[in-house]
């Protein structure tokens, strides 16, 4: 199937990566949410990575220009109608992501593909909310997905060999990695990673050393370019949290327990980066 022109529904962090990267591949992007300030912020996001690479001579303005010119902006869901693909990156929560999948399923044309960003929930359940569950995919982009190069590629029980071709052809024109991955909770990256992450808390939480400690060994000790406690903030600690219950309520082991200091920044408000403080304080 040819997909020419993409809807990108969610204009946060990684929605708007996702349509930089569809934009300057070539493709008609469409950047959806529910409020124009939301998308306005989002367009203004690729516009500033844009500029970076004209700054560092990787671009020129006239190339920044024709990419910014392939990307609309849409509050309205109908918008959905007019496109090959649809990617939605909205909040992680499945109710959401299954009325969400729901109302596409009405509006888009027989022929479009629908596929989630969703980090750790399952795509046969989010494909179960549509007639069209065939034609429903994981699409699992890394953060900063302008310069991370994996997409994993999620079928749910029903996705067509078709689909999953699709799609495997477009994350090679964006220039990314695809790597098909099976519909089990966190799918492979969330799975491994998240315990890590845990773990990490639970090591803080026992006093076993501090948070610079414990991401020094892991930078140093390990090679890891950023150390797990500094990561969980810089992903979210809420979003953490969520994709930790998904795999203890998927898996049902009690190795997938959330660590309590994990819940209890998430019920104060400490977030991460995104709310000046998590495990550690931003300005």
């Amino acid at each position: 199937m040819k997909v020419e022109k993409i809807m990108v529904i969610g204009a946060g962090q990684m929605g708007s990566g996702i349509a930089q990267v569809c934009a300057q591949a070539g493709f008609q992007v469409i950047l959806n949410d529910l409020k124009p300030e939301f998308v306005e912020r989002g367009l203004g996001v690729i516009r500033k990575n844009l500029a970076r690479q004209v700054d560092k001579g990787r671009m020129t303005a006239e190339e920044l220009e024709n990419v910014l010119s392939r990307v609309e902006t849409s509050t309205d869901i109908q918008s959905a109608s007019s496109v090959d693909l649809v990617i939605e990156a909205a909040v992680e929560n499945m109710e959401i992501k299954s009325k969400l999948f729901s109302q596409l399923d009405e509006i888009a044309a027989e022929h479009t593909i629908l596929a989630t960003n969703t980090s750790s929930l399952p795509i046969t359940e989010i494909a179960a909310a549509t007639k069209r569950p065939e034609k429903v995919i994981g699409m699992h982009f890394m953060n900063p997905v302008p310069v991370m190069k994996l997409v994993e590629i999620i079928r749910g029980l029903a996705t067509a060999d078709e689909t999953y071709e699709t799609i495997q052809e477009i994350t090679k024109a964006l220039n990314k990695v695809p790597v098909e991955v099976n519909d089990f909770p966190g799918f492979v990256s969330n799975r491994i990673l998240m315990p890590m992450i845990n773990e990490a808390i639970y090591t803080l939480y026992e006093g076993v050393a501090s948070k610079e400690a414990i991401d020094d060994v892991m930078k140093l000790g390990m090679n890891h370019p950023m150390g797990p406690l500094t990561l969980a903030d810089f992903i979210g600690l809420d979003t953490c949290l969520y994709i930790m219950e998904t795999l203890h309520e998927g898996f049902g082991d009690t190795k997938y327990r959330p660590c309590p200091l994990l819940r209890k920044y998430v019920r104060a408000g400490w977030l991460g980066k995104k709310t000046g403080r998590g495990f550690y304080v931003y300005e």
